[in-house]
């Protein structure tokens, strides 16, 4: 594996198979859950989404997948952990 911001990301079909993203989170409000998630390709990004508040790890899953992505600048100021890591376009 490839290391880009100290984080692994895959180089081949075999590494892709075994690897997993690096997701954290932040709360901006009780109902609001930010979550940032590294992507296979060597980029990573971030998505915002209104949430019930009642389980994080659970809801952080819907944010991935049906939040709006933030605009990097947004993004990076949130999750300095990826800052040598490409944001997503």
């Amino acid at each position: 594996m490839k290391e880009i911001g100290g984080l692994p990301f895959p180089e081949t079909q075999t590494e892709a198979a075994e690897w997993e993203s690096t997701t954290t989170r932040r709360t901006l409000a009780r109902h609001v859950l930010v979550v940032a998630t590294t992507r296979i390709e060597g980029t990573w990004a971030a998505y915002c989404m209104e949430v019930p508040g009642k389980n994080y790890d659970v809801e952080e899953v819907f944010v991935l997948h049906s939040g709006d992505k933030l605009p990097e600048s947004w993004a990076r100021a949130m999750f300095p952990i990826f800052d040598d890591i490409p944001y997503s376009q």
